[in-house]
């Protein structure tokens, strides 16, 4: 089983290092997971060592892949039995539109902790768990605990009659 780490564009050194940590890494074990796949964007964390485009390397029980960017993510999330991320807006839907289980932890080093609003009003609907860097571990060790909410699909009808009804259309 595999898991898809993403921290998307920006820099988020704290959750690439708190997935490599001892204690998150025996969590994903003991979880079934034996394949670790980080997107780390402009990160600079350790223990990651970039050559190239790609690095490959095992540490801690876990087979690991590193990269920076890819074009898209898709393959990844299709092929990923979970993914963790930052709680940005375009991979969380990406995420659980493709109906992919997600945990979540909010970027509080961004402009006004924008990224926890969302990732609070989606884990009290029950589509996605969110923690804290210091809870991963534990939210992991507890993952198949309690089942995700299935996310709705996408109904592109609604923008439309708002914005009917905004213009007085209907």
């Amino acid at each position: 089983m595999s898991v898809l780490v993403t921290v998307g564009s920006t820099r988020f050194d704290e959750l690439l290092e708190a997935v490599m940590s001892e204690e998150v890494c025996k969590a994903l074990r003991k979880q079934g997971y034996k394949h670790l796949i980080l997107q780390y964007g402009n990160s600079d964390a350790k223990p990651i060592r970039i050559f190239g485009d790609t690095e490959h390397f095992h540490a801690h029980g876990l087979d690991i892949e590193a990269w920076k960017f890819k074009p898209s993510l898709r393959y990844n999330i299709e092929q990923a039995d979970l993914v963790i991320s930052h709680a940005g807006s375009g991979t969380i839907l990406e995420v659980l539109r493709m109906g992919k289980p997600l945990v979540v932890v909010p970027n509080a080093s961004l402009l006004h902790n924008h990224q926890e609003e969302l990732a609070v009003a989606l884990s009290n609907l029950g589509h996605l768990k969110m923690t804290t860097l210091s809870g991963l571990a534990d939210a992991l060790a507890t993952w198949n605990a309690t089942p995700l909410a299935p996310f709705p699909s996408f109904d592109g009808t609604n923008f439309s009659k708002l914005l009917d009804e905004e213009m007085g259309l209907l």
